[in-house]
């Protein structure tokens, strides 16, 4: 066989096999999803095009169609390389194979500096390549915009706190267990952890970032599609971190605008009743004090979590992990919200829950009762005076 066609045959080999691990990768790495997990795309051939990487999983922020550029130039460099090296290996040991009867050496090659500088400079300059436009991408995501609006962003083990400073013109501040999001706004995430690593990731926005406890750190982003997404934290944080989840939800400007007068102008603590304020502690928390809410651990719907769940603990007999009982009356709600690990639940953990209530929950009714006036606020008896709501049914 010619020189020639030995060239062709491998570069023939070469292109194939780089468009079939393009195609492998997509299937692997970039199936079409939705908010809520089903498929985006029905057809056989947009199916084709996204595992191809000519369309992208639902982007849904401005900046997730550079950063998904930039996944494809990776797919397709890393296709190629496989394919180029896996390609010569395969090809040279089935074509110039030892013949049966051959027992001669064959020719004997030192080298070719050509090659040898070819291999090395090329390699040099794609990776350098990559380096700057990454670099060049990452310079754009991190460079504050105009008009951005700031969210406060607070991790803890397991669960998300939102709290909108700019918008706390009303006589409630507007913040919560939802993260609400204007459509093509501007986003400013400052972003906090209470305990130990967590990390901010909605993989429709495509962008990312830890949260550290003891520093701030900053995230920017803009969303560009209406809908319901999740929040999922990227950094394994211990044995709830599977479930630490929070909605996202991405709503034109006038929906958000309402959604802000709904929350300033809520009912104030003072005048609710005290199930109602304790099922309104549950889910939004303790204020800016920054303790994780009740419900990033305890359930209401009969499911336990990283701690028991609520639905008919009041008045309950249950066993410590010593073998002793309790019965879940006032004076042990108290005591395990206050000090959490005097007395571990059989099947828990002891420093599980957050060590500080007592400080936070003291620190909460005071800012409460500093805006609201003297009420008599008792943040745990509200949460108890909820929790007896929470009837089991047979």
């Amino acid at each position: 066989m010619r020189k020639a066609n030995h060239f062709i045959n491998v570069g023939l080999i070469i292109v194939v096999s780089t468009f079939l691990l393009r195609l492998v990768f997509g299937w692997m790495f970039q199936l079409p999803y939705g908010p809520s997990g089903e498929a985006a795309l029905d057809t056989t051939s947009e199916r084709l095009a996204v595992y191809m990487g000519f369309i992208r999983p639902l982007p849904a922020s401005a900046e997730s169609v550079a950063i998904d550029v930039m996944f494809n130039w990776h797919y397709w460099m890393i296709s190629f390389l496989f394919a180029l090296i896996m390609g010569l290996m395969l090809y040279s040991a089935v074509v110039f194979r030892r013949k049966e009867g051959d027992d001669t050496d064959a020719p004997h090659i030192h080298g070719n500096t050509a090659l040898e500088i070819a291999w090395t400079v090329i390699p040099i300059v794609v990776v350098l390549g990559f380096g700057g436009y990454g670099w060049v991408e990452l310079n754009k995501l991190i460079t504050p915009k105009p008009n951005e609006m700031t969210i406060e962003v607070t991790a803890f083990q397991w669960g998300w706190s939102f709290n909108y400073p700019e918008e706390a013109g009303g006589p409630s501040p507007v913040r919560g267990g939802v993260m609400m999001l204007p459509e093509d706004q501007p986003v400013l995430l400052e972003m906090n952890a209470t305990d130990v690593l967590h990390a901010f990731w909605v993989p429709e926005f495509r962008v990312k970032q830890d949260l550290v406890p003891g520093r701030t750190t900053f995230l920017r982003f803009t969303p560009t599609d209406a809908g319901d997404y999740v929040l999922r934290c990227a950094e394994i944080c211990g044995s709830g971190h599977a479930n630490m989840l929070a909605p996202v939800r991405v709503v034109s400007q006038a929906e958000f605008d309402e959604w802000v007068v709904e929350m300033q102008n809520r009912e104030p603590y003072s005048t609710m009743s005290p199930e109602a304020r304790g099922e309104r502690i549950y889910l939004e928390g303790f204020g800016a004090t920054g303790a994780p809410t009740c419900a990033g651990c305890h359930s209401i719907d009969g499911v336990d979590g990283s701690g028991p769940t609520w639905l008919g603990i009041y008045e309950k007999e249950g066993v410590f992990d010593d073998g002793t009982t309790y019965i879940a009356d006032d004076e042990y709600i108290r005591n395990s919200i206050i000090n959490p690990n005097d007395q571990i639940v059989e099947g828990f953990n002891a420093n599980i829950m957050y060590q500080e209530y007592a400080d936070a929950i003291e620190a909460f009714e005071a800012e409460i009762e500093g805006v609201e006036g003297d009420f008599g606020f008792d943040a745990i008896a509200d949460l108890i005076a909820f929790m007896q709501t929470l009837e089991a049914t047979e």
